[in-house]
């Protein structure tokens, strides 16, 4: 199991002491995690929610495979493109640039009756909004999306944790993702043990992104 901080110290080591470039993890991660969401089964259209940082660009990556496998998918970017980290930019550019039915929302409100339209016609959301790294509860308007993705009757995947969801403690910081599933990167996060996280985390499928996590160091 991998804390906060040893996700930090994975990231780091695969990137700084092995040369593996982000990019590379984050298509490994979302190319994983788009696997564990197509063997679920997908009968109609996907959401994809993505935040402004890698998690989001984990989001973004899955957006392309998807559409490369014929699934019908819709990006959602709850943030300006402008202020993307920019691995996460990297993949909003490619998206882009192939045209794939995506918009962005950058708040500080969102169209709650457009969203709530969006979600319920959906089959599955993928929750790409927040990673490992959120230590507080979710500020307006995530406290908000996080409700009505609940409350659609879609299916949702998580990608690495689900948002809203502490890390090291697995509970609920706040409003917070309620997933049938979570893809999970490298190992599974300490906080998962938490009996509590169970109902927010679903099932939890291990996705091998590149590098295992004993080899920086960082094993559980």
């Amino acid at each position: 199991m991998l804390s906060r901080e040893q996700v930090r110290a994975f990231d780091k080591h695969a990137i700084e002491q092995l040369g593996i470039p982000a990019a590379v993890l984050m298509e490994n991660a979302g190319r994983g995690a788009t696997d564990i969401l197509q063997a679920q089964g997908i009968r109609g259209n996907v959401v994809i929610c993505c935040g402004k940082g890698n998690n989001g660009g984990d989001g973004l990556v899955m957006a392309r495979h998807l559409a490369n496998r014929n699934v019908p998918a819709y990006t959602l970017l709850f943030a300006d493109p402008a202020d993307l980290t920019p691995d996460c930019a990297l993949q909003w550019k490619i998206v882009a640039a192939l045209r794939s039915p995506a918009e962005s929302m950058p708040g500080p409100s969102v169209d709650e009756s457009r969203l709530k339209s969006l979600f319920q016609r959906a089959d599955w959301i993928v929750d790409a909004l927040f990673g490992t790294g959120l230590k507080g509860a979710l500020a307006p308007p995530f406290d908000r999306i996080v409700s009505l993705i609940n409350a659609s009757g879609a299916r949702v995947l998580a990608v690495d944790i689900p948002s809203g969801l502490d890390c090291d403690t697995g509970n609920p910081l706040g409003a917070t993702i309620k997933a049938e599933h979570t893809a999970t990167f490298v190992a599974p996060k300490v906080g998962f043990a938490n009996p509590l996280a169970n109902a927010y985390t679903g099932r939890v499928h291990v996705v091998d992104i590149g590098v295992a996590p004993f080899r920086a160091g960082a094993a559980g």
